[in-house]
């Protein structure tokens, strides 16, 4: 029997638990059971294995349309409701890879939310369109029973041996947003993808445009798509200030979930990135270079990121020690430290911790 992680403590604890930002994202929720990631690829084997298995024609159609409503919700996270409503073509942005939900409702004054996705998926979902529009008006292909699509969920994910609870629209939504939130996608980005709102997202979102954080959706999908691992201390900001010396020029970023990250660069790499105040860069730090320090109070250094989390994994090898530190706004940080050092400091799972790297560890990207 598969066993189904439990994300209970993670929704009640805050940043101490496995995954401190579900219960920012599922309030309310007493418990998320989902599938991770291995079983959801499982379960689209099971789809695409039953959507091709009948030799008749009409009943091939309706099983294409069942497994391209189980595809968008996939990989978009939206609601049964969403996707029904959808409207074909014209809420599918091919050209930019964006799936339109509530355009059609623009009009009352409800926002309409784009989810980006990838160019595999886009040649992927436009195929089956195409397919089914042949036997189909096109108005009516995303137009299916909300009951009949849910049973025939609960019939897949039962045919894979998973309980038919895992298998329903909304819980694979849940699980989309926790494999987004693995993949280390800032939070208020995987917030906006399932289309939630809250008060806490305002500061840190207000300079950020849509097109902002839809490059931002971009990187993590195209990543995803290619199969790459993501780099744990990766921050998506915005630059806020420059301070230009005669060598190096001294950069303040903004990220995503609201922390400042601070970096130093030559004046030569700044001029041949384009760098500007207003540019959305990607930064990184190498996990031996991030230091951790157990302190109540913020401790006095010269480096000049200094952030307050909770370890929320520990991990040991032979000649060093992993840790995963989380911090309140749901940024995790990876450091890596000898395993004599880990021991002497005595850092466990769920302790508050400081990590702590200067400017000069920071390396910025432009996509």
């Amino acid at each position: 029997m598969n066993k189904f992680p439990d994300f209970s403590a993670a929704a009640s604890n805050g940043a101490g638990g496995a995954l401190p930002n579900l219960a920012r994202i599922y309030a309310g929720s007493d418990q998320v059971k989902t599938l991770d990631t291995s079983q959801l690829e499982v379960l689209e084997q099971e789809f695409r294995r039953w959507a091709q298995a009948s030799v008749r024609k009409k009943v091939l159609m309706s099983r294409k349309r069942i497994f391209l409503i189980f595809m968008i919700i996939r990989y978009t996270a939206a609601q049964l409701s969403e996707v029904l409503n959808l409207k074909v073509p014209e809420d599918f942005n091919w050209t930019e890879g964006v799936i339109e939900f509530g355009k059609s409702r623009s009009g009352d004054g409800s926002p309409c939310r784009q989810v980006q996705i990838s160019g595999e998926l886009v040649s992927e979902l436009s195929k089956i369109i195409g397919q089914v529009a042949a036997n189909t008006k096109q108005e009516k292909i995303l137009k299916v029973d909300p009951g009949h699509v849910r049973r025939k969920f609960y019939e897949r994910a039962e045919s894979c041996g998973f309980p038919k609870d895992m298998g329903t629209p909304s819980a694979i939504r849940k699980a989309r947003a926790i494999e987004l939130l693995r993949s280390n996608m800032p939070l208020p980005v995987v917030q906006r993808i399932l289309g939630h709102s809250t008060p806490d997202l305002t500061a840190s979102l207000m300079n950020f445009s849509e097109n902002d954080i839809r490059q931002v959706a971009r990187h993590f999908i195209d990543r995803e798509s290619q199969r790459k691992t993501s780099a744990r201390n990766t921050f998506f900001g915005k630059i806020s200030a420059i301070r230009r010396g005669d060598i190096q020029s001294h950069l303040n970023l903004v990220t995503i979930s609201g922390e400042p990250v601070v970096t130093v660069i030559t004046n030569h790499s700044l001029e041949r990135l384009g760098l500007k105040e207003g540019s959305l860069v990607t930064a990184e730090v190498k996990a031996p270079w991030v230091i951790l320090q157990k302190a109540e109070t913020r401790p006095m250094c010269t480096a000049e990121n200094v952030f307050r989390g909770t370890v929320s994994r520990v991990l040991y090898g032979e000649v060093a020690a992993e840790f995963i530190v989380s911090t309140k706004n749901g940024l995790q940080l990876c450091s890596v430290i000898s395993k004599q050092s880990a021991q002497e400091l005595a850092i466990k799972k769920n302790e508050k911790v400081w990590v702590i790297f200067n400017c000069f560890a920071v390396v910025l990207h432009v996509d």
